[in-house]
């Protein structure tokens, strides 16, 4: 797996770029957004099965509610950084979306069978943030950082009722 090197200057390991590239996932090739949602996926697992079942949502929605504050301040910075509108190290909105589909899954679901659970919302966000079908594709045209995250959490939404719809 090649990485690409972000350009050596000022700011290249500042906060704002390690939580816009969640950890430097970003910046991992080939398909930084691919790479993102797994390493969103490996704590959301984690955190379905070792968890007290009533705790799981709870943590979950609290996760996407920190990426998403996380995601909309981080932007901005990369966007300067890396010089484009979306860039695509920013994967911090694969993280949001990810747990998103994953928060809106019942409780009970989420504790039946997390590992299918995971599988199934990880396959399907991946499947609706490549295709973009509309109007994810319009979410695009935002402004900064939400122009970077709304796509990403309407394809966790779709991600998640379409897990919901599997599992029941």
């Amino acid at each position: 797996m090649a990485v690409s090197e972000p350009a050596a200057g000022p700011g290249r390991w500042s906060l704002a770029l390690v939580i816009a590239t969640a950890g430097g996932l970003g910046h991992l090739r080939p398909a930084p957004g691919t790479w993102g949602t797994l390493g969103a996926a490996l704590p959301a697992w984690l955190w379905l099965v070792y968890a007290p079942t009533a705790w799981c949502q709870i943590g979950l929605w609290a996760a996407v509610a920190l990426a998403v504050v996380g995601g909309l301040w981080s932007a901005p910075a990369a966007i300067r950084r890396f010089g484009v509108l979306d860039p695509s190290q920013v994967v911090i909105d694969e993280v949001a979306g990810l747990w998103l589909s994953l928060a809106v899954v019942p409780a009970t679901h989420l504790a039946a069978d997390p590992t299918l659970t995971v599988v199934l919302a990880v396959v399907f966000f991946r499947l609706f943030d490549i295709a973009k079908p509309w109007p994810l594709n319009w979410l695009e045209h935002l402004h900064g950082g939400w122009g970077i995250m709304a796509d990403d959490l309407a394809a966790g939404l779709l991600a998640g009722m379409l897990t919901v719809a599997v599992l029941h």
